[in-house]
C-alpha cells in the first residue's frame, strides 16, 4: 500500500502511516483520516509556538519540518490545548474530538512502544472527550417506500438498485463504493470489504437481486475505466463516494426529507433498523450483518425500541397521575 498522496508529511509520519495500513491492516479511509488528524495537530503547534508569521492560517502551515526532535517535544499540556482548539475554533463535536485523541494516542505509542524512538508519551494519561449517547437517525418504512417510489431519471435502474442495497444490506458508503461485479456468484452472494480490509458473505435477498438484474441489463460496458466495478457513473468509472452520497440527497430532496440530517450513512441505520424492529432479526446476526466488530456497536439498534416503548408508556393518560 502506498501513500504517495500525503506530500507534505515528514518521514515519520509516512512511516507510522505504512505501518496502520499495512501492518495493522487498517482501510485507506482510516489511514487518510489519521493523516488528517496529525497534520491539524502539528500544524497547531507550529502555530503555537509561533514558528511561522501570525497572518498565515493555521490550515495553510506546512507540516514538512516536523522532525523527531519537536515531536519528542511535544508535552501533555500542549495536546490539552489542542483539543481545546478544537472544540472552541473548529467546532469539532465530541466524537471528532475522541477520533483525534485516538490518531494521538496511536501515533506515539508507535513511536514510544513499538519503534523506540522517543523516550516518554505524552498521551499516556490523555483521556477522550465522553460523548454523548445519540440514537442513530432513520427512516421510517413509510419514507424508505417513499425514497425508492421517488427513483426515477437516466440512470434510475443504477439509483434503484444502490438505494436497494442500502435498505436491504445495511452497507456503508465505502463498502457499496468498492463493490465489483466479481463480488457476486452465480447465487446471488454479496463479498463485501469492511472496515480493516475485513470480508464478509450477504446473500442477497429477492429484491436485491430483482434491482441487481434490472441495472446489469443496462449497465455500461464500453469505453469503462473501471470494468470491474459494479455501479458506474455518468463518466463512464466507478462512481464515487461523493457521487453517491449526492444521488441519495437528491431523493431526499424529492420527498420532503432534504437537509433533515439524513445521509447513505442513515440509510444502513434504517436497514439495521426495519430488521430488528420489524424483521425480528436478533442482535447477533445483525451484528454479522453489519460487520460490527463489537456486539456493543450492534446494540444503539435495541436501544432504539427500548426509547420507543418508553415513550409508549408515557404516552398512557394515566402516566401523569
Amino acid at each position: 500500500m502506498s501513500y504517495t498522496i500525503f506530500k507534505e508529511a515528514p518521514p515519520v509520519i509516512l512511516e507510522f502511516l505504512n505501518y496502520i495500513g499495512n501492518v495493522k491492516g487498517r482501510s485507506d479511509l482510516t489511514v487518510d483520516e489519521y493523516y488528517r488528524d496529525l497534520r491539524t495537530f502539528f500544524r497547531f503547534l507550529i502555530k503555537d509556538r509561533g514558528l511561522v508569521k501570525d497572518d498565515i492560517p493555521v490550515d495553510d502551515i506546512d507540516i514538512s519540518s516536523v522532525d523527531l526532535a519537536m515531536i519528542e517535544s511535544v508535552t501533555f499540556s500542549e495536546i490539552i490545548l489542542f483539543l481545546n482548539y478544537c472544540k472552541d475554533e473548529r467546532n469539532n463535536t465530541a466524537a471528532t474530538r475522541a477520533r483525534k485523541t485516538s490518531s494521538l494516542k496511536d501515533f506515539f505509542n508507535y513511536l514510544t512502544i513499538k519503534v523506540h524512538k522517543l523516550s516518554h508519551n505524552p498521551t499516556e494519561e490523555l483521556e477522550a472527550p465522553k460523548k454523548g449517547k445519540r440514537l442513530p437517525k432513520y427512516l421510517t418504512l413509510e419514507e424508505s417506500l417513499n425514497l425508492l417510489k421517488a427513483v426515477d431519471g437516466e440512470f434510475k435502474e443504477r439509483d434503484y438498485c444502490i438505494l436497494i442495497f442500502f435498505l436491504n444490506c445495511g452497507l456503508r458508503l465505502s463498502e457499496l463504493v468498492g463493490i465489483n461485479l466479481s463480488d457476486i456468484n452465480s447465487e446471488y452472494t454479496l463479498k463485501i470489504r469492511g472496515k480493516g480490509n475485513k470480508e464478509r458473505m450477504l446473500t442477497l435477498n429477492p429484491a436485491c437481486v430483482n434491482a441487481l438484474k434490472e441495472y446489469l441489463k443496462v449497465r455500461p460496458t464500453n469505453a469503462i475505466t473501471d470494468k470491474n466495478a459494479l455501479f458506474i457513473s455518468r463518466k463512464r468509472c466507478r462512481m464515487t463516494n461523493k457521487g453517491v452520497y449526492h444521488m441519495v440527497n437528491h431523493y431526499l430532496e424529492k420527498i420532503g426529507l432534504g437537509n433533515q440530517g439524513y445521509s447513505p450513512h442513515k440509510l444502513r441505520h434504517t436497514a439495521a433498523t426495519l430488521m430488528y424492529q420489524k424483521g425480528g432479526v436478533d442482535i447477533r446476526t445483525l451484528q454479522a450483518i453489519l460487520g460490527h466488530s463489537n456486539l456493543g456497536t450492534t446494540q444503539i439498534y435495541t436501544h432504539i425500541a427500548d426509547e420507543q416503548i418508553e415513550k409508549g408508556l408515557n404516552a398512557n393518560p394515566l402516566a401523569n397521575i
